[in-house]
């Protein structure tokens, strides 16, 4: 079993995402929501040069991501990724997202 997680900045294309991810089998995800560092650090009162930043910024649509988690079998993490990557395109492609995967060493709960 292995952890994949995505972090994705094109969260226009989640309704389209989970529905293939749906339609190809994989399913139990867990999904929140994201904040980057940088808005972070935008956010913090007690830094001046970010919050003149914080200023300047001041009306413009704040970055959004959605970090979606799974636990899955190998057979599983391959179509998992396959979708992923046919659906968001080249995540090295700048604010597309961040995708890895870790070992999963014990879990309870995922009725498999």
């Amino acid at each position: 079993m292995e952890l994949l997680v995505l972090i994705l900045k094109k969260v226009s294309l989640m309704d389209e995402l989970m529905r293939a991810l749906a339609k190809g089998g994989i399913k139990g995800a867990t999904i929140v929501d994201g904040e980057g560092m940088g808005e972070a650090l935008i956010n913090m009162e007690d830094l001046p040069m970010f919050g003149l930043l914080r200023r300047v910024m001041e009306g413009e649509e704040k970055d959004q991501s959605k970090v979606i988690m799974f636990i899955l079998n190998d057979e599983k993490m391959i179509t998992a990724r396959n979708i992923i990557k046919d659906i968001i395109g080249d995540i090295n492609a700048p604010n597309t997202g961040i995708m890895f995967a870790m070992p999963v060493t014990y879990v309870e709960g995922i009725g498999e």
